[in-house]
């Protein structure tokens, strides 16, 4: 098996919501939700590609632009 990479493309609500969620993620008693501890290696990369990928983060509106994404990207019901 190679070490190839897998890239994944994501709109930036797409990555504003997920990097949200990875940091919820990261700060909860992660032993309840992730029972295999091979997995954070591929979380923690993932989140901190989105980290230095999103200036978004680092805006005064930041909450304003997650509440929208939010908005965008839940299904109509």
């Amino acid at each position: 098996m190679s070490d190839s990479q897998v890239t994944i493309k994501l709109t930036s609500d797409e990555a504003l919501v997920l990097s949200h969620w990875l940091e919820k993620l990261q700060m909860t008693d992660l032993s309840q939700v992730v029972d295999d501890p091979a997995v954070w290696a591929p979380i923690r990369r993932i989140a901190g590609t989105l980290d230095k990928s999103l200036p978004d983060l680092f805006t005064s509106d930041y909450a304003e632009r997650l509440e929208a994404a939010r908005q965008k990207l839940r299904p109509e019901d």
